[in-house]
């Protein structure tokens, strides 16, 4: 077999499409191989660069296949897909991967270890327990509104609520059985969340520049948290636009003939991260919308009056991603100016 120097793989659960080129460009390697002849296939060849779509598993294989003593570069699927010719299949997917990884301007996504997957495995189990919570809430509330027992907005008031209707004689017994076993079922969705943040902040403890990033006001141990552990290396990125750009908190671009029109913000990124940045910013911004805050930034003060809340609180999120970004390159520490926003505790919570 020719020399390969460029290897593009599909990969699913037990079939990988394999396209290979040589030093000329030419196609030589076009393979369908099982899961088990796929790593015979790569412990035999000799070391050359491999590109997989960054999807489930390819962390995995990456690391795998590292340690044979390959290149591996993992390609977002969005990228890899301009470079399918035509129709969709598995050796269309391999050879589009194999093309785009030659491209001088491609962007990769760094491969991560098996200790970073854990922690952010630890972050999506939290984003799932707060989210069941949410739901058995709103349940609970909807359920005990068709017997007109209401409660006030807010996580904490869903225990009073079923104390009282635990208390409620007037409510069949079914019903109050029912809503004991909801209520249990709360409890313990509450002591698993109580679990997975001991874990996280003691993640968070752990980690010198996590500290740091917590002294922005809007980010907090949380924030600082998915920050370190969702971002790639920081260095990647040229500034802290790129870095914003990124986590997708900057305005669309449709400029054309020197006409400059910006839209929406692209949402590109991580949703999880962005949700966090823009959580917190909005929460900065409720003591100074009312009043409560006499110490707020001439800047925020302004955009205030010329835009609307949730827009302000999206360029304040766009503003902490480029202070994290610096202070994650720098290792420097948050300097406090005298007319800072106070940190609010427990923002990005």
């Amino acid at each position: 077999m020719e020399q390969i120097i460029r290897i593009g793989m599909d990969t699913s659960k037990n079939v990988f499409q394999l396209h290979g080129v040589n030093a000329n460009e030419q196609p030589v390697l076009r393979k369908k191989l099982s899961r088990r002849e796929m790593v015979k296939f790569f412990e035999k060849t000799p070391p050359t660069t491999v590109a997989l779509e960054a999807c489930g598993g390819s962390h995995h294989w990456a690391r795998l296949l590292s340690s044979f003593g390959h290149e591996v570069k993992l390609i977002a699927p969005q990228l890899a897909k301009p470079y399918v010719k035509r129709g969709k299949n598995d050796a269309a997917d391999a050879e589009a991967l194999c093309e785009a990884m030659s491209r001088p301007t491609m962007r990769f996504v760094p491969v991560k270890t098996a200790d970073q997957q854990a922690a952010l495995m630890l972050v999506g189990v939290r984003e799932r327990l707060i989210r069941n919570r949410t739901q058995l809430a709103n349940t609970i509330r909807g359920f005990a509104m068709e017997f007109g027992v209401t409660a006030a907005r807010g996580i904490c008031r869903i225990e009073p609520l079923l104390e009282r209707i635990a208390t409620d004689q007037s409510m069949p017994e079914l019903a109050r059985e029912l809503f004991a076993m909801q209520g249990e079922e709360y409890r313990e969705l509450l002591a698993e969340i109580k679990i997975v943040d001991e874990q996280l902040m003691a993640l968070h403890r752990a980690d010198e520049c996590s500290k740091r990033l917590a002294e922005i006001p809007g980010v907090g141990p949380i924030g600082a948290s998915l920050l370190m552990l969702k971002t790639p290396d920081p260095t990647m990125f040229k500034s802290g636009r790129d870095f914003a750009a990124w986590i997708g908190l900057t305005p669309k671009d449709h400029s054309t003939a020197g006409k400059v029109r910006l839209g929406v913000i692209t949402r590109a990124g991580d949703e999880m991260l962005r949700s966090v940045l823009v959580a917190g910013a909005t929460a900065v911004l409720q003591p100074i919308r009312t009043g409560r805050s006499k110490n707020a930034s001439p800047w925020l003060l302004e955009l205030l009056k010329r835009k609307k809340p949730k827009l302000v609180a999206v360029a304040l999120a766009n503003k902490i991603a480029r202070i994290a970004w610096k202070l994650m390159v720098s290792g420097e520490a948050y300097r406090r100016q005298p007319q800072d926003i106070p940190q609010a505790a427990g923002l990005a919570a």
